[in-house]
């Protein structure tokens, strides 16, 4: 099938698929997944320009999706995805000028390409150790006959780092807001503010959604609940990648048409991975997240050996 717009020929057939496995993957981790869906377009020939601004819209389609599904479940705290808007849309424009800044250098591809390894390998690394250890302290409880810290309360999850969350949460600079729906009694705007502007300045930065360090933030970070956490952060990717697809569209930079394509897998994946997050803990949910990273840094990877860097 010809595109007209990025003038190429792809297999709509690969595309429903890509779509599917990255709805999926957004669906249950709350993540955009532009670290697989950007290097399977540009392995099929799509120039990069589109890859970036076409991406972004499929990223929006299927977020939709996603978010709605966990909107009926219960995993949105909308509160908190309308401020992180304001810091992540901030972010966003930072990291595109730190790029645009680079560029000038000639070391675009080394400086962003080895800043995604270090980032990706961190938090896969991070999340192995957090996960493996509550999951741990969950079996020693068991064994012992005592309570089971977050069966019953997700919000108890990942208690291995309430110490992080709590220092956020002492963050004092008023004003100050309450996120009921995330079990959160008092938080400082600014706080949240700047957790979604490094979300952004890594989307600007290394483009797609960024959702693979939102999802993590909002749990270790703000001490979100990992199943708010999932679908907060599909909800404020609607908004912040809306804004990228707008933005990347009046440059000429998106093929709608192959977003709406890939968007046909993209809409049944979202919903099977936003269903198959009530059937897993929150350590579980991060312990299943970590190896994706790792595929994104070794998309990377392969990019900078063989000199065509992938997103």
């Amino acid at each position: 099938m010809f595109f007209p717009v990025a003038g190429v020929h792809l297999n709509p057939v690969y595309l429903i698929g890509v779509g599917f496995v990255v709805g999926i993957l957004g669906g249950f981790f709350g993540v955009g997944g532009s670290f697989l869906a950007g290097p399977a377009l540009f392995a099929a020939g799509v120039p990069m320009n589109f890859v970036v601004g076409t991406d972004l819209a499929h990223i929006v389609g299927k977020s939709i999706v996603a978010a709605r599904k966990h909107r009926t479940l219960g995993n949105i705290d909308f509160k908190l995805g309308l401020i992180m808007v304001v810091g992540t849309i901030a972010g966003v424009e930072a990291g595109a000028q730190c790029v645009q800044a680079l560029r000038r250098t000639h070391h675009i591809d080394l400086a962003v390409g080895g800043t995604f390894i270090v980032i990706l390998l961190g938090i896969s690394g991070f999340m192995a150790w957090e996960s493996l250890k509550t999951l741990g302290a969950t079996r020693t409880a068991r064994a012992r006959g005592l309570p089971i810290p977050g069966e019953h309360s997700s919000r108890r999850d990942h208690s291995a780092l309430a110490y992080i969350a709590k220092a956020i949460h002492r963050f004092p600079i008023p004003p100050y807001v309450k996120l009921p729906a995330s079990g959160i009694a008092s938080v400082s705007v600014w706080a949240i503010l700047l957790v979604a502007f490094v979300g952004g300045f890594f989307s600007g930065f290394l483009g797609g959604g960024a959702g693979y360090i939102r999802m993590p933030c909002l749990v270790y970070l703000l001490g979100i609940p990992t199943h708010i956490a999932v679908g907060t952060d599909l909800f404020e990717i609607i908004i912040s990648a809306g804004y990228g697809t707008v933005s990347h569209a009046l440059k000429g930079n998106v093929d709608i048409l192959i977003a709406l394509v890939m968007h046909t897998g993209a809409a049944i994946g979202a919903q099977i991975g936003a269903t198959l997050t009530q059937f897993f803990v929150g350590p579980r949910i991060r312990l299943a997240f970590i190896p994706l990273p790792l595929i994104g840094a070794a998309f990377v990877l392969h990019g900078l050996l063989t000199g065509h860097p992938a997103k």
